[in-house]
């Protein structure tokens, strides 16, 4: 892969492939003028990505032509038809009977190719190049014509003859290989100028995971590595690779607020910008409670967030604010908290970053929540591949200076233990541990700061309740011993726990 400092002068004489995501990847497009090769197994989508790089040919005034020898021009159709799309002005070219063999005045071109040899199929293919003179070139698939040729040595042979016709004329070719044989043709790689290779992912529960990778561009720049994509109505839609290192802004100066002051003393002044804080509790100890907290501090002061909902129901969440009167509904209205509900069996890791990135770049997101953390494990195949997807995601949301707050629930309701689904508290700036502590017959609740990589915190422990306005924190438990064992020891000579009376009041 070849490095520029430049990418927007290789822009200029390159070919959108008409996938924003995709040229996105290749730094604008496709190096015009030479012979690429697309592959991947049956229902990968390489018809639908030639589809949309013709089409996009076509939309800028050039001509092109697709030359099939799988592909009926029924199915073809049949597959632009469920895209919404029309074949308009693009010259198709069935090889697929001797009846009206290039015929000037009809549209598709028939042979019958079990009844001619390899030379006579390219023949055609030329004659038909020289009287459309396209600029774009697709041909479907490689597999007919290997059988065609029925030697390695006479096939590689006739594609790099085509390599050499289409240079010439400055056609840009996609070669489709649907990957019918079991080995990988080395020799044919070698003569294609760049690949691009479509993968299928079939997971044990949920929708089939779809990834690509651009593994060869001769001479030019690209992003390298996996990139997600999926089928969709309107063709491939492809999320490419998050790099954060090609994102930053400057930091925003300041803090957020909680509106809660022990909450705020306790972290040293509130979250620092464009940092990510991790809440992490038994289930229903208060994470989203908190995380909703900040969220509405911000809208308070017309900042906008966004809350992505991996576990409870949107419904759910917003009767429980209702519930303890949290001023949601109102800036849910006025657009300044929005909520997303992430359905994790159905959505990649690759497209989850690429809403985020759309949320921050293009609705002027400042703070993101990630509840829960648990449900993003589970959109991962394995931890990790999952502890990478989200350092380079937080990375990426501190260098453009969003504050983000997650939650992860930890097992189990008592014990020193705080072990999670996936140790993943060490990427986090600010941790904050809730638990459940026992006393007088009761189950109480405690909150306490681990870490703060920006500044100093408390490292007290005090109590917490859930009030009218969200939650209300109470002073340092100075004289308990042992809350985070979940079973304390009490050594002083008044009642220092929270009551009705004195209790701090949450809100913005």
């Amino acid at each position: 892969m070849l490095e520029t400092t430049d990418p927007k002068t290789q822009s200029e004489a390159r070919l959108s492939v008409g996938v924003p995501g995709l040229d996105d990847i290749l730094w604008g497009g496709l190096p015009a003028g030479h012979l690429y090769l697309v592959d991947g197994i049956p229902g990968s989508g390489k018809t639908t990505l030639a589809l949309q790089f013709l089409m996009a040919g076509r939309d800028s005034g050039e001509s092109v032509l697709y030359v099939t020898l799988s592909e009926t021009a029924q199915e073809l159709r049949f597959v632009a038809q469920s895209h919404n799309w029309n074949l308009n002005k693009i010259e198709l070219l069935e090889l697929s009977s001797f009846e009206n063999l290039l015929k000037p005045d009809q549209q598709y071109t028939i042979l019958e190719t079990s009844d001619v040899d390899l030379g006579d199929t390219l023949d055609q293919i030329r004659k038909t190049v020289d009287r459309v003179q396209p600029s774009r070139v697709v041909f479907d698939s490689l597999s007919e014509l290997r059988l065609l040729a029925r030697e390695p040595l006479r096939f590689r042979r006739e594609i790099l003859g085509m390599k050499q016709f289409f240079g010439a004329r400055n056609i840009t070719v996609l070669l489709l290989d649907d990957k019918a044989f079991d080995s990988e043709d080395l020799q044919l790689q070698s003569l294609a100028h760049g690949i691009v290779s479509l993968e299928t992912l079939t997971s044990e529960f949920g929708s089939e995971r779809r990834r690509l990778i651009i593994s060869k561009l001769r001479g030019s720049r690209f992003r390298g590595g996996f990139h997600d994509y999926r089928i969709v109505s309107g063709g491939l839609e492809v999320f490419p690779r998050l790099v954060a290192s090609e994102h930053r802004t400057p930091i925003l100066p300041g803090s957020l607020l909680s509106g809660l002051g022990n909450l705020d003393m306790l972290l040293g002044g509130g979250l620092d910008r464009g940092t990510s804080t991790m809440v992490i509790g038994a289930s229903g100890t208060g994470k989203t409670t908190i995380a909703i907290m900040y969220c509405l501090a911000a809208a308070a002061n017309g900042e906008k967030s966004l809350i992505f909902l991996f576990d409870e129901n949107k419904g759910t969440l917003l009767a429980r604010c209702r519930a303890l009167n949290m001023p949601v509904d109102q800036f849910i209205e006025d657009g300044t908290i929005t909520f997303q509900q992430i359905d994790p069996a159905e959505m990649s890791p690759g497209q989850f970053s690429a809403r985020i990135r759309d949320a921050v770049e293009n609705k002027k997101i400042k703070n993101i929540v990630i509840d829960s953390l648990s449900g993003y494990v589970n959109a991962m195949p394995n931890e990790r591949l999952l502890l990478l997807h989200l350092h380079e995601l937080l990375t990426y949301l501190n260098q453009v200076s969003v504050t983000t707050v997650m939650t992860n629930v930890q097992h189990g309701f008592f014990g020193p233990s705080i072990a999670t689904t996936a140790d993943l508290s060490y990427l986090a700036d600010t941790l904050i541990l809730l638990r459940y502590f026992e006393h007088a017959g009761a189950v109480r609740r405690a909150i306490s700061v681990l870490k703060k990589r920006t500044g100093k915190h408390e490292m007290t422990i005090r109590e917490y309740k859930f009030v009218e306005g969200g939650l209300a924190v109470g002073p340092t438990l100075n004289e308990f011993q042992g809350v985070l064992t979940g079973m304390p020891q009490y050594f002083g000579k008044e009642d220092p726990l929270m009551s009705g009376r004195g209790s701090e009041r949450t809100g913005p």
